[in-house]
């Protein structure tokens, strides 16, 4: 690796991991550590292991403290844990987190469902790991643009896609080290736990809604084979979607 080049620790996951190592191999940069997630759901590893040039190849499991505190930054490429404070310490700048949100909006999970029952701005980021959760400082961010026509399911492709393009847009940026920090105003925006997803999702038959109000919730759930927006009536339960298509003038 050049000597004007900064050490990497890749953590690696789903299509945005594999993703991210076809640009660490086509721009022929070797990552230091390459952590792998030992669930592997996507069943994604072997592609990436076979993709990327790797000094040590391991599975999160099996962390390797010592390789971790030698590396510039590690970069956390769609990872789906939280690092620990102490972990987040060892590398010598620092932890990338790729968040597909437009931070500091909609922290947290399921960034997707959130940007659109909020009509929130929209769009993906890497920041540096901080003390809270996705608060750390901003490093590069992306705008995406939304519309009636969106769901839960395309705002989480459309993410997927921009995160790719910014990490690939900012490489040399990150490589070389030249990486901002621009720090969050905790003020604005939102943060939500995946816990609050289900009962935020249902639907009440008594309550008045906006027009607006229940057809953002209802694309917001759109993400077949997920769960949908749901609604008890007696003693049975249903789900519900929607599709919205963009027509010409009547």
């Amino acid at each position: 690796m050049s000597s004007n080049r900064l050490s990497i620790a890749l953590f690696a996951s789903d299509a945005v991991g594999l993703e991210v190592a076809r640009i660490f191999r086509d721009r022929g940069d070797c990552v230091a550590l390459l952590v792998l997630d030992h669930r592997d759901e996507r069943g994604t590893n072997q592609a990436i292991r076979e993709t990327v040039d790797a000094d040590v190849i391991v599975e999160d499991a099996e962390l390797p403290i010592e390789l971790l505190e030698q590396v510039d930054i590690a970069l956390l490429a769609w990872w789906p844990r939280i690092i620990t404070k102490d972990v987040a310490a060892l590398p010598r700048r620092g932890f990338l987190n790729f968040h597909p949100s437009l931070l500091p909006f909609n922290r947290g999970k399921h960034y997707n469902f959130w940007a659109i029952v909020e009509e929130a701005p929209f769009g993906v980021t890497i920041h540096w790991l901080g003390d809270q959760i996705d608060a750390g400082d901003i490093a590069f961010q992306a705008p995406i643009a939304t519309s009636w026509t969106d769901t839960g399911e395309t705002l989480y492709a459309k993410a997927r896609a921009a995160m790719v393009e910014l990490f690939e847009r900012n490489y040399e940026r990150i490589m070389t080290g030249d990486i901002p920090r621009l720090p969050q105003d905790l003020t604005r925006g939102s943060f939500h736990r995946a816990a609050e997803l289900d009962e935020a999702s249902r639907i009440d038959l008594e309550k008045q809604y906006r027009g607006r109000e229940l057809l953002n919730l209802l694309r917001a759930r759109t993400f077949p084979p997920h769960p949908a927006a749901w609604f008890v009536d007696g003693d049975e339960t249903f789900e519900v979607r929607v599709e919205i298509r963009k027509v010409e003038k009547r």
